[in-house]
């Protein structure tokens, strides 16, 4: 294979599929130089860097590649020879591609040399995807399976209360001051073994107490007991016998989904705070005032460690949705809250800020004179966010822990107040 030196700069543009790739790579003038289709394996992608070399591919000068995802083996593979690669939104692609064709036509190998030209005339204007470590990036998989387990729980708890409605008020009502409602261990339990409202009149005060401390209760176990017993046995509507029957069927489907969502959030939840604590910056995240093993971890899973894939605070403020957009035009001049943001790391940010207001005075303070100042709850809370996510980043790119007085500092007006009192 003759390889050619490289005068003019290359770019390469994949447009993935399930079981193959296109491939096209075009050189600064927009000329393409070679198309190809390749196999989703070993032998696809020994083809694909085959062509890259050829095309005067090295270790000092790669080839940066653009496609249309973040995640599978093509683009880890990729990221693991050190080649640049840029993951372009659809949508994006979408309206380039008008660019090069008034028909509107679609296929594979077009879209493989509209993701070229891409970078081609508008890298500057794309983000290379980020340069972390193995060790963030298995973080980052079990951050977000742990967040998309706790969201399957809610959906799945969501459903059995619903069908609970139809004919069982009595465990509704027997667990409406628990902490964690139809997820806790103690109703679960009790469902399991009594998935109709007759099954659960017919509980006894020991069989409770049994129940109580299969589901891990120590303290309080014979008054709790008590007081489920005097629940199940008050008057209640009921379905018919036979109707109440397949209803109780039905719900011992639906609590083994919840139970399976419970025992999947618990897991990934402690794998994924034992790989957060083996990080190097988990003790400068969990110096943070509202921030403790599970939402560190998810902080750094979206943030990464690559301390260049933020130029400065304000850019991962934009990248969390904390930072106000404004919009202006003429004499009109709109500041809106920001809503294309990285959707995990502002929901985790929300958590953050609110256990802040009990973790430090100084964050309490700050969201107080926000809401003096007229501000919402959601806005004073993402206010405080957007502040205590600029911390962050000056804390990781200097390598220093938080600090309450630095972080919060009294104000003037404030402290001659308390020394005048």
């Amino acid at each position: 294979m003759e390889l050619t030196v490289r005068s003019t700069p290359v770019f390469c543009g994949v447009d993935w599929a399930e079981d193959h790739h296109d491939i096209a790579l075009v050189d600064a003038g927009g000329t393409q130089l070679a198309k190809a289709r390749i196999t989703d394996d070993v032998a696809g992608f020994a083809q694909l860097s085959d062509l890259l070399l050829e095309h005067g591919d090295s270790a000092q000068a790669p080839i940066p590649v653009a496609i249309e995802t973040s995640r599978g083996l093509l683009v880890s593979c990729l990221r693991a020879s050190g080649r640049p690669v840029y993951a372009i939104n659809p949508l994006s692609v979408a309206r380039y591609r008008e660019r090069y064709s008034v028909a509107r036509k679609k296929s594979d190998s077009v879209d493989a040399a509209a993701l070229a030209n891409i970078l081609r005339t508008d890298m500057a204007a794309h983000r290379p995807l980020p340069a972390d470590s193995e060790l963030v990036r298995a973080i980052a998989v079990l951050a977000r399976a742990q967040q998309d387990a706790v969201w399957d729980r809610g959906q799945a708890h969501n459903k059995l209360r619903s069908q609970l409605r139809e004919f069982y008020p009595a465990i509704l009502t027997a667990f409406a001051d628990h902490k964690q409602g139809l997820c806790s261990r103690e109703a679960r339990s009790i469902l399991a073994a009594a998935p109709t409202p007759t099954a659960a009149a017919g509980l006894t005060r020991r069989k409770l107490q049994a129940l109580l401390a299969q589901a891990g209760r120590v303290r309080g176990i014979q008054a709790e007991a008590d007081r489920l017993h005097e629940v199940f046995h008050r008057d209640y509507l009921h379905q018919p016998p036979r109707v109440e029957a397949a209803l109780g069927q039905q719900t011992t489907a639906l609590l083994r989904q919840l139970n399976t969502a419970c025992l999947n959030a618990d897991q990934l939840e402690a794998a994924a705070g034992q790989a957060f604590e083996e990080h190097p910056d988990a003790p400068i995240i969990r110096g943070f005032p509202g921030l403790g093993a599970l939402t560190g971890a998810r902080v750094l899973a979206e943030i990464g460690d690559d301390r260049t894939r933020f130029a400065s605070a304000e850019s991962l403020k934009a990248y969390a949705g904390s930072a106000p957009v404004t919009r202006a035009s003429g004499k009109s001049r709109v500041v809106m809250n920001r809503r294309v943001k990285n959707q995990r790391l502002a929901a985790v940010g929300y958590v953050w800020a609110f256990v802040s207001l009990t973790k430090s005075p100084g964050a309490r303070a700050h969201y107080d004179r926000r809401r003096q100042a007229g501000d919402r709850h959601v806005a004073a809370q993402r206010n405080l966010f957007n502040r205590l996510i600029g911390m962050l980043f000056h804390c990781l790119q200097h390598g220093q822990a938080y600090d309450e007085a630095k972080a919060f500092p009294i104000p003037p007006s404030e402290d001659r107040s308390a020394a005048a009192a």
